[in-house]
């Protein structure tokens, strides 16, 4: 559905205020940001640390069952075949969330039986595309337009525009992840890295949007790294490595830690000979400049398209009888991992879905996979003979689509257990060296290899060992909340939102609202009372996965807010 719009100066003069009225609220200051109030939910994954636990426990194990529809609200642009992807923020009783359009929404939700529309800032783009949310800085809403590369600041207030920069350098570069704010910078993450993108993570200062630095996952040649990009086609200029999750960040060191995506051509690593830093990785940032001060490469010369932008949640444990800073993550490739945050060691790995075919295994001294062969320049890991350029089919367990993915895990300081959101199933993947010529940059394709389940998998940190597991019957693409409630809440494509026990994962409250899920759920409270809020609408490729069930084959969705409450 296209857009209309009459000129540029008309774009920044959609934000008018749609009421005549203007409602105060405090600013969102970095001592806020870094101590979250229990009843506001202030960033992307709620707080800095990326645990998506929330402190609040008025719904609770013993009352979870009475959970009723508060109210809806439609979002997007009408059509109704739009998806949502957004983490709505809560600030004191109002809701700040955008739809795929790039509106940023602020919703009056203080009475708790419906959402009123203070304002809309329409940015007037002009083609759908995903958007993870929004930040909060000062009294700025800070919001992204995916499809065209701009990173807009509105006064939170008034709803009109303060600044807008347009980072789009590359014609086919998105920005997807929601932005990070920190003391006096905006983070921001840049994607499409399969349709050829060299891509970066990049700050600009908060108050005027003008950039601060930027720094690329794919060196230039002559740069750290670089070495091990060691085609003659400068497959780096187009290499991928995209950020379309938003990191996490450790004030106590300045460091910022992101996840990469895949190299590109995906499935045709015969393209791009050796390990192609710093794809598929865990990176922490120095978030002054930029730097990069550790990374680790979960899977080099990766041809499974397993990108590694998930969640990295930082958690102070102990591992192995000693107190450990640590950061987490959940991989794609159907592994769990744990490193030390500050210097970047790796801990700990296991599987954690339950069937993975690509590898034997990982190496618990170095982290990489057990058949991962540092003097080949094209990798084969389990997969027999070289997979690359024989043209032949090959079943590859997780599916493409992982294991996790860009849905969100979450760790409880309740329980010290990680919970994730994990499909299972696999992918048949067909290699095409050619493809890439052809503007092509996937490098070949992947089809059904069959039904698409799930489960929500209990991990202990300090081990990386699987505690639990409670399966479902269709791909869950939202993600995980917890809560000191006891609770851990997530959502399925077919529409099914859960609530299980997080000690035993027991379901203990169960709805369909016929509107599947691909947008992470998350709480909040307003004057004594919690609510649960999650945004429905499927993207193709999420529809694609519930698909591969028969009976979901005509399963229909729509754009809308959805809040829950006792």
């Amino acid at each position: 559905m296209a857009r209309s719009m009459t000129s540029a100066l008309a774009l920044s003069a959609l934000s008018l205020a749609l009421t005549p009225w203007s409602a105060n609220a405090g600013d969102a200051t970095y001592e806020r940001l870094r101590n979250p109030e229990p009843d506001n939910w202030l960033h992307n994954h709620r707080d800095y640390s990326a645990q998506r636990h929330s402190p609040l426990d008025m719904i609770n194990k013993s009352n979870v069952g009475g959970l009723k529809l508060k109210f809806a609200l439609a979002l997007g642009g009408g059509s109704g075949n739009e998806g949502v992807e957004a983490t709505p923020l809560v600030d004191d009783g109002f809701m700040y969330v955008a739809d795929p359009w790039g509106v940023v929404y602020k919703l009056d939700v203080r009475s708790g039986a419906a959402a009123r529309i203070v304002w809309k800032m329409d940015p007037g783009q002009q083609k759908q595309d995903r958007d993870r949310g929004v930040a909060l800085w000062g009294n700025l809403v800070i919001s992204i337009t995916s499809h065209d590369g701009r990173i807009i600041a509105t006064n939170r207030d008034s709803g009109k525009v303060v600044w807008d920069k347009n980072l789009h350098d590359q014609p086919d570069l998105e920005l997807t992840a929601a932005p990070l704010a920190l003391e006096d910078s905006i983070l921001i993450g840049a994607s499409g890295g399969d349709r050829g993108v060299r891509d970066w993570v990049a700050s600009l200062d908060a108050k005027t949007g003008d950039l601060k630095w930027k720094t690329y996952s794919i060196p230039a040649p002559g740069e750290p790294g670089s070495e091990t990009w060691k085609d003659t086609v400068n497959a780096w200029q187009t290499g991928g490595g995209a950020f379309y999750v938003t990191g996490s960040y450790d004030p106590a060191t300045n460091l910022t830690y992101w996840g990469s995506g895949n190299p590109v051509p995906g499935y045709d690593s015969h393209y791009r000979p050796g390990d192609n830093l710093y794809t598929s990785s865990a990176i922490a940032f120095d978030a002054s400049s930029g730097k990069i001060n550790w990374w680790h490469q979960y899977s080099p010369n990766d041809n499974h398209d397993y990108d590694e932008t998930g969640t990295h949640i930082l958690i102070d444990t102990i591992v192995n009888g000693e107190p450990r800073k640590t950061v987490t993550h959940t991989g794609r490739n159907g592994f769990a991992y744990t490193f030390d945050r500050l210097n970047g060691q790796f801990l700990k790995a296991a599987q954690y879905v339950k069937e993975v075919t690509w590898t034997k295994g990982v190496d618990q001294k170095t982290g990489k996979p057990v058949d991962y062969d540092p003097a080949r320049d094209v990798q084969i890991y389990a997969e027999g003979p070289d997979v690359n350029t024989d043209g032949r089919t090959r079943k590859i367990c997780p599916d493409t689509s992982g294991g996790n993915n860009y849905w969100p895990a979450s760790y409880s300081v309740k329980t010290k257990t990680i919970y994730v959101a994990a499909n299972e199933g696999c992918a048949n993947v067909t290699p095409d060296y050619r493809s890439h010529v052809k503007g092509n940059f996937v490098g070949g394709k992947n089809a059904d290899a069959g039904r698409i389940t799930s489960s929500v998998i209990a991990i202990d940190p300090a081990n990386a060992s699987v505690k639990g597991r409670k399966e479902f019957p269709y791909p869950d693409f939202a993600g995980v909340l917890s809560t000191a409630g006891g609770i851990i809440v997530t959502a399925l494509l077919d529409g099914t939102i859960v609530a299980l026990d997080d000690e035993t994962l027991d379901e203990l409250w169960r709805i369909n609202v016929g509107a599947g899920f691909n947008a992470p759920p998350m709480t909040y409270a307003v004057n004594g009372k919690q609510y649960v809020a999650i945004a429905s609408g499927l993207f193709n490729n999420a529809r694609g996965k519930l698909r591969r069930a028969p009976e979901m084959v005509d399963q229909t969705s729509a754009p809308m807010l959805f809040v829950f409450g006792l």
